[in-house]
């Protein structure tokens, strides 16, 4: 009998090329995969939330495959945490209807851009921040991201060969959250995301942090859709895809 299963997935997208299978270049949905068949012995097709870009992490993707096996969720989970590589951790397995579909039942997702503000650069995770030497304006960061809320066209920030019908999406909420030591992390929730959406967002938000352009500017970019006159866009490796929700 054909069964579904749902994984929520914990990576390090450092030595990844993206969640998306490719010819060459290592992925994390090629690694599952190719993973889940070793114990099957059936060709799976595993089903993400969405794509994470080359050294993007993810501390709650989704996924969810198909197959006629009698192995149960806990033996999956085991089974694949012990075969996988370091880098991906099976969070959790378990049975869904066969209805369940990890990327069109998605109603909102959260992502979170990590910052780290201080003067001296970091030796340890510095695979997982942004490090940014002048003081930020975190306040000046927050009145901004107010701006974006709601549902808007978000082609200021979107990337080049975004695969979209539209580039309107629901901006549900927004956290620029100051932490110890430096850290700073930004938090946007929504509907869905335009490639490179959230990394062209940060960008824009630290340039008003580093007092290149006001709060009220923002506003401006966003209205304009025009990605010439955003921010630049954050580097892939202080990006995490936090949770998804269905």
């Amino acid at each position: 009998m054909i069964k579904n299963f749902k994984l929520i997935i914990e990576y390090d997208g450092s030595l990844f090329h993206g969640w998306q299978r490719q010819k060459k270049d290592r992925t994390v949905q090629e690694t599952i995969e190719n993973t889940i068949s070793v114990m099957t012995k059936q060709p799976v097709n595993l089903i993400g939330s969405g794509r994470t870009d080359a050294g993007v992490h993810a501390l709650g993707q989704v996924a969810n495959f198909q197959s006629n096996t009698k192995i149960t969720p806990e033996i999956f989970k085991k089974g694949l945490n012990s075969l996988l590589p370091d880098d991906i951790v099976i969070i959790s397995c378990e049975q869904a209807d066969l209805s369940f579909h990890a990327r069109f039942a998605v109603k909102s997702k959260c992502y979170r851009y990590r910052l780290l503000n201080r003067l001296t650069p970091p030796a340890i995770a510095r695979q997982y921040a942004w490090f940014i030497r002048k003081k930020l304006d975190i306040e000046s960061m927050q009145y901004a991201a107010l701006a974006l809320i709601g549902t808007n066209d978000f082609k200021s920030f979107e990337g080049a060969g975004s695969p979209r019908r539209t580039s309107i999406r629901t901006l549900l909420k927004t956290e620029i959250i100051k932490k110890d030591k430096g850290l700073v992390d930004c938090e946007f929730t929504a509907d869905g995301f335009l490639r490179y959406m959230v990394r062209n967002i940060t960008g824009t938000l630290v340039d008003v942090g580093l007092g290149k352009i006001t709060p009220k500017q923002v506003q401006k970019i966003l209205e304009s859709k025009n990605r010439d006159i955003a921010g630049i866009t954050a580097p892939s490796h202080g990006l995490f895809l936090v949770k998804v929700n269905y």
